[in-house]
């Protein structure tokens, strides 16, 4: 009898620990079928966060009140989410997903500025690598290319500098991918598509640069008047420099 009641007392054991393991299992499933959290991962441009994790987190709460901690992962909406968040002028892109453990990812690719329209009566923008006009952010400030003038008021009111002026997108490039010209040209003054004028970092000249065509060609005659005739003239001999016309450097 002592051996029968030892061995119900083990099965009541076993039966239980089965029972709370199972439970558990349960438990840990469901709790992987709910939303649980987010994780936010921006891609910083050279170290600046236009859009911060904060920003992000107040968004999703004002346009998702529902995304709270046991929501069913079937009712999380990935492409909604993702529709609001490309909305963001600062957001190239967003990829939504969620993990296991039912934490919502967002992996976010901000915009790169690459110069910034500068306005005296209106609110300045920024111009990305793809030529997408977009708003200055309040937070930051990215030290970039000036542009100034009639048609870079006109590029901002159009809102993309590929349907504006494309060739222009040709010169900003060369400009910021040269070491030497993206320190030495700060601004440029694009008063018409034939009528582009550079300001110096060195030397008080204005370098009439003409039209966004033969942009090569046309540095490497910059290139000379730095190289032959300044050393021999000196920097201060000149207040105009011409470069717009085919193998001529007017100098004045």
């Amino acid at each position: 009898m002592k051996k029968i009641r030892i061995k119900k007392t083990l099965v009541f054991l076993v039966l239980c620990v089965v029972l709370v393991g199972f439970i558990g299992f349960v438990e840990k499933q469901t709790l992987y079928k709910t939303y649980q959290g987010v994780e936010i991962d921006i891609n910083g441009v050279s170290g600046v966060y236009f859009v911060e994790e904060k920003e992000v987190q107040e968004i999703l709460k004002a346009a998702f009140p529902e995304l709270k901690a046991g929501l069913m992962l079937e009712e999380v909406r990935l492409k909604e989410v993702e529709q609001r968040l490309n909305g963001h002028p600062f957001i190239k892109s967003v990829q939504a997903s969620l993990g296991q453990k039912g934490i919502l990812n967002l992996k976010i690719e901000q915009h790169q500025p690459i110069a910034r329209i500068a306005r005296s009566y209106a609110a300045d923008g920024y111009i990305t690598v793809e030529g997408k006009v977009i708003p200055t952010s309040p937070s930051y400030t990215s030290r970039v290319l000036i542009l100034q003038g009639n048609e870079a008021e006109r590029i901002m009111e159009k809102g993309d500098v590929n349907e504006q002026m494309p060739e222009l997108m040709d010169l900003i490039n060369f400009i910021v991918k040269d070491d030497f010209w993206s320190a030495q040209i700060p601004e440029l003054e694009v008063n018409s598509k034939t009528d582009i004028r550079m300001m110096q970092q060195v030397g008080r000249q204005v370098i009439e640069f003409g039209g966004a065509q033969d942009i090569a060609e046309k540095f490497k005659k910059i290139e000379v008047f730095y190289k032959e005739i300044l050393p021999r003239k000196g920097w201060n001999a000149y207040e105009r420099v011409s470069v717009k016309f085919k193998d001529q450097i007017v100098c004045e």
